[in-house]
């Protein structure tokens, strides 16, 4: 078997050790499994809330190239902190028959496994949430006092010591002129080239660009508007540009927009990945249309009748299912005798003793043996150089040993039966009429939907639970409620 170690670390308080520590962990959990490393990828001082990283793309890219089977990585958040895109890309992997594997959790293969890795995930989803949470706050006590909350000054303008924005005296006047010039007739083109011919650069140092000048004649802030999510302050910062020829030139702006072009409507489909057609068993995936008063209907389609013209399922409403979905998991899943359970199915399988924890106890125990031989050597008068030499090297492994697996308990998720509970609790206060609130309940419960043409078959992670709702209660199917399934050949069992 061959893989690859993906590693990153995601900010300043991280330090370049960060990765070099994940790799070494990476590469020791290898040689113990016996697999084949060839290759690394690394994202520096980037999150994993989303998948803009330059080296996990390249990594994605390259699965398909078939020259490696697994993924290592230290813990599964560093792969992704977003539910989304672990399964969204975890797809993408399977079907070039990769695997993730961490080198730090213990997860097995099975459902339970399934369920802890969802577990898992979803915490480390919460605790960046937390994090962001945490951030939103002091960024507010910024804004409510008009301070700079970060990112790109804008031209014209300067930050002093107390956080506050000052007019900039050498560039605002430029400022001011750009809009004037744009209010006279001029194009945005103009603008930037006698910008550029003044010596004019950004806060950065950059050149003056058409996107830099289209940008700062919307800027509400050179009218003195300070804007942070929804607080807003009429005259929180020094004004550069009067209000009147600002309103001016947002009216010239939009006469001179030329029609963008038309993009298709993305939207996100919740059950990406997990809903099959009944009938042929493949994916069922997202499709969007419009018809002829301009309403967009969008829809869940069997991919062989979308591609293959070889099955005759029909097309299931986007809205509808997703609601059933969400509805169904919501009520059969979050009950307190089935939360218990689902504890106790995922404190079983993180408390399974660490394989990598009973190989360094093994090796600990024949370190001891061969000290404890070489002090008998030397009780009975063999004392060499090379004896000593060997004493301390036996040592030196022990304590290495001794330190290795103290490192590796203290990596153990620290999980309790209580904690467990308190999560899991934490769903039914998911406002299931917001998207990501959907989409968290669905990864982390649901395992595969299949839809027929007379009944829904929901399949979850926690495969104890077994229910059927009636025809009437489902405005016209059957949703039945079971473990995951094992059906030859399906892709969960």
């Amino acid at each position: 078997m061959t893989a690859v170690i993906y590693a990153r670390y995601s900010s300043d308080s991280q330090r370049e050790e960060s990765i070099d520590g994940q790799l070494r962990e990476c590469m020791a959990f290898a040689e113990r499994q016996g697999i084949s490393v060839i290759d690394t990828y690394i994202d520096r001082a980037l999150s994993a809330k989303t998948d803009n990283r330059p080296q996990f793309q390249k990594m994605i890219k390259d699965s398909s190239k078939k020259k490696f089977d697994v993924i290592i990585v230290w813990k599964l958040d560093r792969f992704a902190r977003n539910r989304y895109d672990s399964a969204r890309y975890k797809n993408a992997l399977k079907k070039n028959d990769v695997k993730v594997i961490s080198a730090t959790e213990n997860i097995s293969a099975g459902s339970e496994g399934i369920l802890l890795e969802s577990v898992l995930e979803g915490m480390a989803e919460y605790y960046s949430a937390e994090l962001a949470e945490k951030v939103t706050r002091g960024l507010t006590e910024n804004a409510l006092k008009c301070k700079f909350n970060g990112g790109t000054v804008p031209i014209g303008y300067v930050i002093n010591k107390e956080q506050m924005f000052e007019i900039d005296p050498l560039k605002a006047p430029w400022v001011l002129e750009a809009f004037k010039l744009y209010d006279k007739g001029k194009t945005i083109k103009e603008i930037v080239t006698l910008l550029n011919a003044k010596g004019l650069t950004t806060s950065l140092g950059t050149k003056i660009s058409i996107n830099i000048v289209t940008a700062m004649l919307k800027n509400r802030r050179y009218i003195g508007e300070y804007k942070f999510q929804e607080i807003i302050h009429e005259n929180g910062i020094p004004q550069i540009v009067p209000k009147d020829l600002f309103n001016k030139v947002q009216d010239q702006l939009q006469k001179n927009k030329k029609a963008a072009a038309r993009h298709k409507a993305e939207d996100d489909y919740l059950l990406t990945t997990k809903l099959f057609c009944g009938k042929c068993g493949v994916y069922m995936t997202g499709e969007s249309g419009t018809g002829r008063n301009g309403t967009v209907h969008r829809y869940y389609k069997c991919n062989n009748a979308k591609y293959k013209h070889s099955c005759d399922k029909k097309t299931v409403k986007k809205e509808w299912i997703e609601d059933i979905v969400v509805r169904y998991t919501k009520e059969i899943l979050l009950q307190d005798d089935v939360i218990e359970d689902i504890a106790n199915i995922v404190l079983r399988v993180a408390n399974t003793e660490n394989t990598s924890i009973i190989l360094l106890k093994q090796q600990l125990s024949e370190t001891e043996r061969a000290i404890v031989n070489l002090m008998n050597a030397i009780e009975q008068g063999i004392i060499t150089t090379t004896t000593k030499q060997r004493m301390i090297e036996l040592e030196t492994t022990k304590e290495e040993l001794e330190l290795k697996i103290i490192k590796e308990e203290l990596k153990r998720p620290p999980l309790t039966k209580e904690g467990l509970i308190f999560w899991l609790q934490r769903f039914r206060s998911l406002d299931t009429t917001k998207k990501e609130h959907k989409q968290r309940l669905i990864d982390s419960f649901v395992n595969a939907v299949y839809v027929y043409d007379d009944k829904l078959v929901l399949t979850f992670n926690y495969n104890e639970a077994n229910t059927t709702v009636t025809l009437n209660e489902v405005n016209g199917s059957i949703i039945e409620c079971s473990g995951a399934p094992r059906k030859k050949g399906h892709p969960f069992g």
